[in-house]
């Protein structure tokens, strides 16, 4: 088994299991993501029988690096895994810290119309370790520290629940990588039984919900999702997750040429919306080869923008990244396959 599957919980259960002391598991905790060693052996304070059964029952998985494409601030990696897939990282630069954006599956069976990466169909899900390791290898690669993380990469985190909730505990544990909450954001389409469960986890990280239309007919054309679990039902789910949580929801709101970015279509989500503790994050759209979807003009972004600002809805417009890089989340490793 990949020991960087494992939370410190789980850890120490195991060292409980061996009629150990689990103090045990926080010293290789703090081996694998304080000291980053890559072997056993290196554990030094760790006895030497201790280690040999480690060795037995755990595996240094790794995953590697095998494309990069690099522009003003962003730094956009493609993996291979163990079995051959690849996943997609992305690092970008701001001026309140480094900003990873990692994958939760390979590929996505959510169906959204405008997205790249899931045109290319879920294969699986990652293990927890693969998701840790895909900002050790950064961090390693870039000799840099993240500082926040999004799960907005491939794949639907929520149809990955548990191993993604383990990750989420072992890199905001004290004695693993120590990211903050408040700096670690989770992204769904609207997986209603799974945000319902995700109130009830007590994680302080962020929640942002991909919306990207303000009605159920819209949303239906664009995100199939919407047929089972509809927008009035996912915003009196948001509605509960903001009581119980008393946390603040993003809304991400790509904005797709003459489809959803019209005047009404601002209005109708400035009406949507009002009331609640959120913001809006509107996405200028990231075009591919593959779909036919364009980005809106900056005129109509700036327009919907001023409605729903007009509208006391709090609105940021995503910056966007160097032209260098294939923007669109999963567009590299698409590029990847058909290339090889």
């Amino acid at each position: 088994m990949n020991i960087y599957n494992y939370s410190l919980k789980e850890l120490e259960q195991y060292f409980i299991n061996k009629n150990e002391k689990k103090y045990k598991a926080t010293q290789v905790f703090e081996w694998l993501y304080q000291k980053r060693v890559k072997s056993f052996e290196e554990m030094t304070n760790i006895k030497k029988e201790v280690i040999n059964y480690l060795k037995e029952d755990f595996t240094f998985e790794n995953i590697l690096i095998i494309a990069k494409q690099e522009d003003v601030d962003v730094c956009k990696f493609l993996f291979k895994l163990k079995d051959g897939n690849q996943i997609e990282a992305v690092l970008m630069k701001h001026d309140y810290g480094n900003s990873l954006c990692v994958s939760t599956q390979v590929g996505c069976n959510m169906g959204c119309k405008f997205c790249e990466s899931g045109r290319l169909k879920k294969i699986r899900n990652l293990e927890t370790g693969e998701m840790v390791l895909q900002l050790l290898k950064i961090e390693e690669a870039l000799k840099l520290r993240i500082s926040h993380l999004v799960l907005m990469g491939i794949g639907e985190p929520f149809d990955n629940y548990e191993n993604v909730i383990n990750f989420i505990d072992i890199i905001n544990n004290d004695k693993g990588i120590a990211l903050g909450s408040r700096h670690i954001t989770v992204s769904t389409c609207g997986i209603i039984p799974k945000i319902k469960k995700f109130i009830n986890e007590g994680k302080q990280v962020n929640l942002a919900i991909s919306l990207h239309a303000p009605n159920n007919i819209l949303r239906n054309q664009l995100m199939p999702i919407n047929k089972v679990y509809k927008l009035p039902e996912l915003i009196e789910t948001i509605k509960e997750y903001i009581k119980q949580t008393n946390r603040r929801v993003t809304f991400e709101y790509i904005l797709l040429k003459d489809i959803n970015d019209k005047k009404e279509n601002a209005l109708e989500l400035a009406k949507l919306l009002k009331g609640l503790n959120c913001y809006v994050n509107l996405i200028p759209y990231n075009e591919t080869s593959h779909l036919e979807f364009k980005k809106s003009d900056q005129s109509k972004i700036l327009e919907f923008y001023d409605i729903l600002k007009k509208n006391k809805i709090g609105v940021t417009i995503r910056r966007e990244f160097g032209k260098k890089v294939s923007a669109a989340c999963g567009q590299l490793r698409a590029n990847y396959k058909e290339e090889t």
